[in-house]
C-alpha cells in the first residue's frame, strides 16, 4: 500500500514534469459566482460586442431624430430633435462611446453620406449649422463624462444626482451648442452675433431646456436598471 506522503510526491512529481494537466485556477466574478479562467476573454468580448452594438443603434438614432425637423419661416436652422439625440447617447453610454456614436454620424455626413436631415458633404458641415455639426461629438463626450462619474458608484439616484446630471447636460448638451453654433452662423449668414442669437438661438432655447429635462429622467431612469447600459465598458 502507498504511502500519503509518497502518493503526494508522487503527483507532485507528475505536476513539475508536466504530464498531468492543471486545472484553470477559478476566480470570483462580479456577481459572487466562480468562473474559470479561460472564460474571461469571453466575458471581455462580449463586453465589447454590447458596447459596439449600443453604439451603432445610437448612431441610428441620431440619423432618425436629424430627420425630423420643422422649419422657421424667419431663419434657415429648423427645429430638430438632434441635441436630444446626442444628450441621450452621451448620458445612457458614457463618454467613449457616446463620443464615437455621434461623430461616427458626424464623419459619414463629411464624406457625403446623406444622413443629417438628408443631407451629406462638405457643404452640410460647413453650412449655416455647421458650428451646431461640430460640437454635437464633444457634448455627448462632456455629457458622458458626467454621467460617468454620477453612474460610477452605483448609489442610489435622487434629486441631487438628478439635478447635478440636468445641469451637466444643460452646460455641455446646450451652452456649449450655442458657443460653437452661433458665431459660426453669424459668419456664414453675415450677421451681427444679436442677430445671429434672435435667429439661432433664443427661439430654441425653450426647446432645448425641454429637450435636457426629457434626457435627465431618462438617463437617470434608464441607466442604473438596463443591463446593455449599466454594464458598457468604459
Amino acid at each position: 500500500m502507498t504511502s500519503p506522503s509518497s502518493s503526494n510526491s508522487s503527483a507532485a512529481s507528475h505536476s513539475s514534469n508536466g504530464t498531468t494537466p492543471l486545472t484553470p485556477a477559478a476566480s470570483a466574478a462580479p456577481d459572487g459566482r466562480t468562473t474559470i479562467g479561460p472564460l474571461a476573454p469571453s466575458r471581455a468580448s462580449s463586453g465589447w460586442i454590447r458596447s459596439t452594438v449600443y453604439t451603432a443603434l445610437f448612431a441610428a438614432l441620431f440619423v432618425a431624430f436629424s430627420a425630423i425637423q420643422l422649419p422657421l419661416g424667419f431663419t434657415s436652422v429648423p427645429i430638430t430633435l438632434q441635441a436630444l439625440a446626442v444628450m441621450l447617447a452621451g448620458g445612457l453610454l458614457g463618454a467613449r462611446y457616446g463620443f464615437w456614436s455621434i461623430a461616427i454620424v458626424v464623419l459619414l455626413t463629411t464624406a457625403g453620406l446623406p444622413l443629417l436631415s438628408g443631407h451629406g458633404g462638405l457643404a452640410t458641415v460647413f453650412g449655416f449649422t455647421g458650428g451646431f455639426i461640430w460640437m454635437f461629438p464633444f457634448e455627448a463626450l462632456l455629457i458622458g463624462w458626467v454621467s460617468d462619474r454620477l453612474f460610477r458608484d452605483g448609489k442610489r439616484f435622487g434629486p441631487v444626482q438628478y439635478a447635478l446630471l440636468f445641469a451637466g447636460i444643460f452646460v455641455f448638451g446646450i451652452v456649449l451648442a450655442y458657443i460653437g453654433g452661433v458665431p459660426w452662423y453669424a459668419y456664414k449668414a453675415e450677421l451681427s452675433v444679436h442677430a445671429a442669437m434672435i435667429g439661432a438661438c433664443y427661439p430654441f432655447l425653450p426647446g432645448d431646456i425641454l429637450k435636457g429635462i426629457v434626457a435627465t429622467l431618462a438617463i437617470g431612469a434608464l441607466r442604473p436598471v438596463v443591463p446593455g447600459f449599466r454594464r458598457i465598458r468604459r
